[in-house]
């Protein structure tokens, strides 16, 4: 994904800020980039803590230079990432950046960067340690945090820091442009509710557990048409068995909740946003008579992931709850 791109084209304020910053002198030691879900936080926010060490900036990062390749190699010493998409952020995870910066820089730009994507995600012994960190910036030493709920991040943490937002582009949209750049519809249809760029979702197209969970999704979809014991057979031996990493089981209840939410816009005679199954759901609907209490359920399951709770234990209780109440 060229991150430049797509925020001349797509995030112009927020290029533009950044932009007259470099070109001033003008930066924050803490930037906060706000998005709704499915907006590249993390590659924005990648994309400009390599404008301030870039080899060959025009003033933002060329993404191309030996310096922005060893940031997407994860291979640049004086920057460090902890991303809370992935896992709860903790205070330790704090630690390691005041560690590592207690010293002067390793690499010859001289400046120091982390990243903390999701800061939302932070335990409050994190917060209460990233807040000391920002109280006395050092000169050489800059933050990328970045949110979906800004509500949900400290207003100490928000007045510490320079808020930058990303607005979200509609999902037809993108769509559209993924199937343009190669994207087959349904892909299309299933990543634009999870990446709001195109170039993403062409990246995303070939991510294994991307493909793993939609494989999946597809024998729910299949088997939900058939009667309830073929049914749970059918998802008991094709879902439940290969559904074995936390990123594939977020992936899969995330489809299956969309997949709902348009199983009842079809009872109230609503727009139906995957259309390419669009006849396999009006079956479906036929069938369950309680798509409403399945889809709490669903979003219920999906808030369990990250409880260290068994993944497949977890899929059958979802699928169990659906087919029991159809009887």
């Amino acid at each position: 994904m060229l991150v430049g791109k797509y925020l001349k084209e797509k995030q112009n304020v927020v290029y533009q800020t950044f932009f007259n910053a470099l070109n001033t002198a003008h930066l924050s030691h803490a930037y906060l980039l706000v998005g709704e879900q499915g907006t590249p936080l993390l590659e924005v926010a990648t994309y400009l803590a390599k404008s301030l060490v870039c080899d060959s900036p025009n003033p933002l990062a060329c993404e191309h230079c030996l310096t922005c390749l060893r940031i997407d190699d994860g291979n640049y010493a004086d920057l460090i990432i902890i991303d809370g998409a992935l896992r709860t952020i903790k205070k330790e995870d704090v630690q390691v950046i005041e560690e590592r910066f207690e010293t002067s820089a390793v690499e010859s730009k001289g400046k120091m960067i982390y990243i903390i994507n999701h800061v939302e995600n932070m335990t409050q012994e994190a917060i209460n340690a990233l807040l000391k960190f920002l109280e006395e910036p050092s000169d050489n030493i800059f933050a990328f945090l970045t949110c979906e709920n800004e509500s949900r991040v400290l207003p100490t943490i928000v007045s510490r820091s320079q808020t930058m937002h990303l607005k979200s582009i509609d999902k037809s949209i993108i769509k559209t442009e993924a199937i343009k750049l190669g994207v087959n519809e349904e892909d299309a249809e299933l990543l634009c509710n999870f990446f709001n760029n195109a170039e993403l979702i062409k990246e995303k197209e070939t991510d294994a557990d991307f493909i793993n969970a939609k494989n999946c999704l597809l024998s729910t979809i299949d088997a939900l048409q058939k009667n309830n014991n073929l049914a749970f057979v059918q998802i008991h031996q094709e879902v439940t068995p290969n559904i074995k990493t936390k990123e594939s089981a977020r992936y899969y209840l995330d489809m299956l909740t969309i997949v709902f939410q348009d199983l009842l816009n079809i009872t109230i005679n609503s727009d139906v946003f995957l259309k390419t199954h669009i006849e396999e759901f009006k079956i479906i609907t036929s069938k369950l008579k309680h798509i409403q209490a399945s889809l709490l359920t669903i979003m219920a399951s999906r808030g369990q992931i990250d409880m260290n709770i068994n993944i497949g234990l977890l899929i059958d209780h979802v699928i169990q709850y659906i087919l029991k109440g159809d009887e």
